[in-house]
């Protein structure tokens, strides 16, 4: 393909920086590195439209600040964004803030590519959010109204724990709702289930 793919890959880890750099390279893209958050946004505004892979834990100015940012600046690039293992808090507030998919550390190559591609695929194809978001709407529609509370707690980032005490059912019964749930949205991982309920627009209630 005669355009150029540019990954904007923000990480103050030297090794991510390597490995991660050398496995989109590999894959075709070009990548343009920096080592801190600070540093791309001295120039974002200047950089080539691509996708940008941004970490989260950083110093100065973490990957929340600089999505946050970006978004205030108008750089309307999509965003993947990297977290360490288990990290849904942070990851649930990036992704309300329009990520396009989030990765726990350490990263799988398939997983890497793929959500690469997805992010590319909002540069590519203006109407794809549009469908994505559809079909994400007719997912969720196919559940029970229970579940669609379940699964609106979990989009807010709630453990099941609360999610039981709002709707005033017991923890055991959210785990049977999130289990039905995902298996009616065809997902194997919490990650999954979330994107379809942030494609489809939940999650975007007042945290308590």
């Amino acid at each position: 393909m005669g355009k150029r793919r540019v990954v904007h890959l923000v990480d103050d880890d030297e090794a991510i920086r390597k490995s991660v750099g050398f496995t989109l390279r590999k894959a075709g893209f070009v990548v343009q590195l920096y080592t801190s958050g600070v540093e791309f946004l001295q120039n974002a505004d200047e950089a080539e439209t691509g996708c940008v892979l941004l970490d989260m834990h950083m110093p100065v100015i973490d990957g929340l600040q600089v999505q946050a940012a970006m978004a205030e600046r108008g750089i309307a690039m999509p965003v993947v964004v990297l977290t360490a293992n288990g990290d849904v808090a942070l990851a649930v507030q990036a992704m309300k803030g329009g990520a396009v998919d989030f990765l726990a550390k350490p990263i799988e190559k398939a997983s890497l590519l793929d959500a690469i591609e997805r992010g590319f695929a909002r540069i590519e194809h203006v109407d794809r959010r549009t469908a994505e978001q559809a079909q994400a709407r007719e997912q969720i529609a196919a559940l029970t109204p229970r579940e669609q509370e379940v699964l609106e707690g979990m989009a807010q980032g709630y453990p099941n724990k609360t999610i039981a005490y709002d709707l005033g059912i017991s923890s055991r019964t959210v785990e049977v709702h999130r289990a039905s749930l995902m298996l009616k949205l065809g997902v194997q991982t919490q990650a999954d289930a979330l994107r379809i309920a942030f494609t489809a627009g939940m999650g975007k209630g007042p945290k308590k």
